[in-house]
């Protein structure tokens, strides 16, 4: 049975009119927040079975980043049921049709490697309400669509400061919850399960990088990578790993899962770049979702600024 590949052209689906232009507009109308509370579908099961933790009363009180985009957010409903989630399956709306088997509480996540202080930590010991903030960030997914998302979260640096790498530490390696039961993606060899990525060390201290917890203000929904994922705004969506149940430093770089899966169609470092093309596309132009006809793309996602010296000196056609 062949694998899957991600299709030769992005699906075309209609995308609903936003219902929720930016994030302070959303917290001061309270009337329209009764109205999509009325609404049957995808705003109530978008955050349904979330356990309660007690940082979840921090995320609608997040302040504001100076790293967030001041471009319109896509609506909320398209947030939430238009994603790549492999493990729930391959269609864009196999995660928002069978998240709700996913359970999120208990959850820990195991820290391994080259680091002082190893072991298996609960969720709510290493997210820290007093770190939380709001970063609406572009998405840019290899698929040549893309959409502006309001994040909560913190910096992945502030973490991997509390796990005191040692300086053999090059990497880090992320891996997915790996549950068949729970995700039937997985039943299948659509990839080598768990999902795995990776970043070099400076990308993962980069204070663009972010470890998400929330969205919109509220819990992160299952189908959106509850109960934390990495997000990574200057590279391709597929670096920024979902769901994650592993933390591991190591001297080597890793080997990730679509770049296992396809080596010469998906790099270990995915920067967004308008002037690589993928094997089967171009990488150009894109679609927002929200908007008609296509935008040029911008390099390393308009966070060019912010991140280039990290790449400074390298091909960036051979290291793609």
């Amino acid at each position: 049975m062949a694998r899957y590949r991600y299709p030769l052209l992005p699906e075309s689906e209609v995308t609903p009119e936003a219902i929720y232009r930016e994030r302070r507009r959303f917290m001061k109308q309270s009337a329209s927040l009764a109205l999509a509370a009325a609404l049957p579908g995808w705003i109530n099961t978008a955050w349904a079975n979330q356990p309660e933790r007690p940082w979840h009363p921090a995320l609608q009180k997040a302040p504001g980043s100076d790293f967030s985009t001041s471009e319109t957010l896509t609506d909320k409903k398209t947030i939430t049921s238009y994603n790549n989630f492999f493990e729930f399956g391959s269609r864009k709306r196999d995660p928002s049709d069978w998240a709700h088997y996913l359970r999120t509480d208990p959850w820990a996540i195991k820290v391994e490697g080259e680091v002082n202080k190893p072991g298996t930590y609960d969720l709510d010991d290493l997210v820290k309400a007093d770190l939380l903030e709001e970063r609406i960030y572009r998405l840019r997914c290899v698929e040549a669509w893309s959409m502006v998302i309001p994040w909560t979260g913190f910096q992945l640096s502030e973490l991997i400061k509390r796990l005191e790498p040692t300086s053999r530490a090059k990497y880090v390696v992320f891996e997915t919850l790996y549950d068949p039961q729970q995700f039937r993606g997985q039943r299948r060899d659509t990839l080598d399960w768990p999902y795995t990525e990776g970043l070099r060390m400076d990308e993962a201290m980069h204070p663009l990088t972010l470890m998400a917890v929330g969205l919109y203000g509220k819990p992160l929904p299952n189908q959106n990578g509850a109960p934390i994922r990495l997000v990574v705004p200057w590279k391709y969506g597929f670096k920024s790993i979902k769901s994650i149940v592993t933390l591991r430093f190591q001297e080597e770089q890793p080997v990730s899962s679509w770049q296992k899966m396809a080596p010469d169609e998906y790099g270990f470092f995915a920067n967004v770049n308008p002037n690589v093309s993928h094997p089967r596309w171009s990488q150009a132009r894109e679609r927002r979702l929200g908007e008609g006809g296509r935008r040029e793309t911008l390099m390393f996602n308009g966070y060019e600024e912010e991140v280039a010296h990290l790449y400074q000196g390298m091909d960036l056609e051979k290291n793609y």
